[in-house]
């Protein structure tokens, strides 16, 4: 285990397959030589031997290929390997090689902007003050300071143009050196002689495959570097030959097996079609119809999911692929038209290809699609898909008039499998999905899957039910019930016409809107220690001067004064009401400490802890007659307690803490050292052995130490509880047509549940729910019907803080539920389900949130909080919530 890379992985937060890649290169930076001129046959067997995929570096130099899924992370992994070499092996002069503009212009700002949000960099604190120099292709022959010892420097070039600046040119009928190889004015030689020169570069090459051909490969092999990284998603080269030097492979099946980095593909299709009889026209505008009804419910889900989790919003597009150029026109002139979609997507279209742009404007037009600005929803493109073109916000692509469906699938879903939230899924499916419609294919697709070398056989498939297409959804903000009813009260004044009458109306309820927000701030207050204290005359005299501040901030309220007076008059009555509508849920921030380890109390084992004292000398040589003797050394200088030595050595292992293991240490180090006392030699003496031996004792006692450790699992931290909190809002989205149900209406098949909004509650918190199954829409019945329930909440995403799996994700329950004397906090699950270490992990985090906030609420006098786990099978209309609560998994 090397403390750097491990540094390194922790630092730049490393997924999985970038963590094993950098422990490769680990491994073999100390296998390798590093240097020029080494014996190539020599350095493939030990990578061979490590690695049996690498049976040829393919180059003049070493070079080892990384073959890593698109979406992974490969820019990353380069600047882990840059970090890595630097701090651990010295080496300062790094070659990046682009395979266009787009990806250099990329690696320019991901190598060098430090402001930038996907800085590679960032973390390594080494880099902070001594940020690495970024040449490029279009500066290097402006660098005047190229020789500081201390400066770390990056030359990233574009391959076209390295390949162009490595080509001899004519001028006035002379016959140039190439420009790279020109005479440097700054430096006294060329760039190029400069760069082979240095006795440390190292060349990383990006889309590797981009530089196999013969003449780049003489290109680069000129440079002479020590090492090459090469990294690739697919590593063959122009010939169809398989790469001979990769070490390294997480494929795409792979990343898509795993289902963490890249979005999950899907083939869909429409229910019941059948491509026969039907004109190609007819098929490509049925396709884009359904690419537009995929398109606009993914536009919903993200939206929903940005509202919700305060992430940013991701506007999503789709990518139709076109025949030929002639074929784009036409579908251009389709979806810009009246007759597509009321012309709804009229300025909303771009076609790039060969007749709009030129090549490279092209690909930052496509760039620019992810900006929060682009208006573009429908990217229409001929078969110029290129690497560079990996954006995140691609979440459906349409193949037009394909030859062979299963081949294009192949190519094409390799640009939409990137993930916009930190190249992570969300575990929302639709969100976390890639589609590709491919109708008129669908079973060719299918039958290709079968194959299990086919990437294909990791895709799932979908049928599109054509009664579907028309069902058009909305993002729907659902409030609190206080604040719907306050809403319903401004929707009335909003109908006075009497100027004086309506002004005075507007005050009242601006009163009552003021209140609403400025009450659950005073969950803070060290007066407030449930909702009841609110009518404290004390507390209610500082609420009012927060109602003064906030009707006078900003541009202040004309009539402030007199809705600070009805205020003042409504008080009592709305904290009244206030208490009425919410449920006192204690707000805390629920978080694990960190993971601890320890020591388990052993005895050392001392067999053949024996180690014979060193004979010390001092040699002369003569200067002049070079005649040499030597003198014993005579021990004089104290360097301390053998124990103390032993112990010293041991704490520079990572896992070995002094504080929290002292008497164990002292311990081992007893034990060692009567070891090596008994077996001392005459003459010998035991402070001199344990300072000549002290760092391989120390090992021998760490190695068994280690079979004697242990992690334990996060602590939660006592937290910080407040009485209460406001409700917050839902968002979701709801069909614009039929969408609502009463929650009493069971008279549609329960796996359309989760589609519809049901209204008609009068217990719960806000007026409207969704469910995810009829199990709770069915436990939403009994809550309402059953008279034990008093008031009871589908909390919104964000109502609480409870943290689990490492504080990575936030547990929200199902249902909070008041009764006359407890508070539950439930969660119906499937049966099977009830034992599977995800669903008890949360329910421990949930019984740690029940268990703070009942110690809380007994101080206080408030109810004590239960969390109530119960199997779906339980769950029917005939039920009573106190059986249910008996009943539980």
């Amino acid at each position: 285990m090397n403390p750097i890379s491990e540094n390194i992985k922790q630092r730049l937060s490393l997924r999985k397959p970038l963590q094993v890649a950098l422990d490769i290169l680990t491994q073999l930076a100390g296998e390798l030589e590093l240097k020029k001129e080494v014996d190539l046959k020599t350095e493939l067997e030990k990578v061979q031997d490590l690695y049996p995929t690498c049976t040829d570096f393919e180059r003049e130099f070493v070079s080892i290929c990384y073959s890593i899924a698109t979406g992974v992370g490969k820019t990353r992994l380069m600047g882990a390997c840059i970090a890595y070499l630097y701090l651990e092996k010295g080496i300062k002069n790094f070659f990046v090689l682009a395979p266009n503009l787009t990806i250099y212009n990329k690696l320019i700002e991901d190598f060098g902007n430090s402001s930038n949000p996907k800085y590679v960099f960032n973390g390594i604190a080494e880099f902070v003050h001594n940020k690495p120099v970024i040449i490029t292709g279009d500066n290097y022959n402006q660098q005047s300071s190229l020789f500081s010892e201390t400066e770390i420097r990056i030359n990233i070039f574009n391959v076209s143009k390295f390949a162009r600046e490595t080509k001899p040119t004519k001028e006035g009928g002379r016959n140039l050196a190439p420009r790279i190889k020109r005479l440097s004015e700054y430096l006294g030689q060329s760039y190029w002689e400069y760069l082979s020169n240095l006795n440390d570069l190292v060349i990383l090459m990006d889309e590797a495959h981009r530089y196999h051909a013969d003449k780049s490969k003489e290109a680069i092999n000129e440079l002479k570097p020590i090492l090459g990284i090469e990294l690739t998603a697919t590593p063959i080269d122009e010939k169809g030959n398989q790469f001979r030097n990769v070490v390294y492979e997480y494929s795409l099946a792979q990343a898509l097996t795993d289902g963490l980095y890249v979005k999950n593909p899907t083939i869909a299709t429409r229910k019941d079609f059948n491509p026969q009889g039907r004109s190609e026209e007819e098929i490509e505008k049925i396709k884009l119809e359904d690419a537009v009804s995929i398109h606009e419910d993914t536009k919903q889900e993200l939206k929903l999911y940005a509202l919700n989790t305060g992430k940013k919003l991701v506007k999503p597009f789709i990518l139709v692929v076109c025949k030929d150029t002639t074929h784009a026109k036409a579908v251009y002139d389709l979806v810009t038209s009246v007759g597509f979609y009321d012309g709804a997507f009229a300025d909303k279209v771009l076609q790039i290809d060969s007749t709009t742009r030129n090549e490279e404007l092209i690909e930052q037009q496509f760039i620019s699609l992810e900006s929060e600005d682009n208006e573009i929803e429908i990217v229409i493109h001929v078969n110029m898909l290129k690497e560079g073109w990996d954006v995140t916000n691609l979440y459906t692509i349409v193949p037009l008039r394909a030859a062979n469906a299963s081949v294009l699938v192949e190519q094409t879903i390799g640009r939409g499998l990137r993930l916009p939230f930190s190249g992570e899924r969300t575990g929302n499916e639709k969100i976390d999905k890639l589609t590709v419609v491919a109708h008129d294919n669908f079973n060719r697709v299918i039958a290709a899957a079968q194959d299990p070398n086919s990437i294909l056989n990791k895709l799932k498939f979908v049928e599109i039910d054509a009664t579907q297409l028309n069902e058009r959804t909305e993002v729907v903000t659902v409030q609190s019930t206080i604040t719907a009813a306050i809403q319903k009260e401004q929707e009335e004044v909003n109908k006075i016409a009497e100027p004086v009458q309506k002004q005075k109306q507007q005050n009242i309820v601006d009163a009552k809107k003021v209140l609403v927000n400025v009450i659950p701030f005073f969950n803070t207050n060290s007066q407030v220690k449930k909702v009841d204290d609110l009518m404290k005359p004390e507390v209610k005299a500082e609420v009012m001067k927060a109602v003064q501040k906030e009707l006078n901030t900003g541009q202040g309220n004309l009539f402030a004064p007199q809705i600070a007076a009805e205020a003042e008059v409504l008080y009592e009555k709305l904290v009244a009401n206030f208490k009425k509508n919410i449920i006192e849920i204690p707000r805390m921030d629920l978080v694990q400490g960190e993971v601890t380890a320890s020591f388990d109390d052993f005895d050392l084992n001392t067999n053949n802890f024996t180690y014979d004292q060193l004979t010390e000398e001092i040699i002369r040589i003569g200067i002049k007659d070079k005649k040499v003797d030597t003198i014993e050394v005579k021990k004089g200088v104290y360097y301390g307690k053998p124990e103390k030595l032993i112990i010293s050595e041991l704490i520079n292992f990572s896992e070995v803490d002094y504080d929290a293991n002292a008497d164990l240490l002292h311990k081992l180090a007893k034990q060692v050292l009567s070891e090596l006392q008994s077996n001392l030699k005459e003459g010998e003496d035991i402070n001199t052995v344990v300072f000549q031996w002290r760092s391989i004792i120390a090992n021998r006692i760490y190695a068994q130490m280690m079979e004697h450790f242990r992690l334990h699992e996060p602590e939660y931290i006592k937290p910080n509880v407040r009485p209460f909190t406001r409700i917050e809002e839902w968002n979701f989205t709801a069909l614009k047509n039929a969408g609502h149900k009463d929650y009493r209406d069971e008279n549609f098949p329960a796996a359309q549940v989760p589609k519809f909004v049901f209204r008609g509650f009068e217990k719960s918190c806000h007026f409207e729910y969704k469910f995810d199954s009829r199990t709770e829409q069915t436990f939403a019945f009994i809550l309402e019907n059953d008279k034990e329930v008093l008031k009871w909440l589908r909390p919104a995403p964000n109502q609480f803080r409870i943290y689990w799996h490492h504080n990575s994700k936030i547990y929200e329950p199902d249902f909070v539920v008041e009764t006359a004397d407890c508070i539950y906090l439930i969660e119906t699950k499937k049966a099977d389900e009830i034992l599977s270490n995800e669903v008890q992990t949360k329910a421990q985090a949930a019984l740690k949130y029940c268990n703070y906030a009942t110690e809380y609420t007994a101080e206080h006098g408030g109810k004590p909080w239960k969390y109530v786990l119960i199997p779906h099978d339980k769950v029917a209309n005939n039920n009573s919530f106190k059986m249910l609560t008996n009943v539980q998994g």
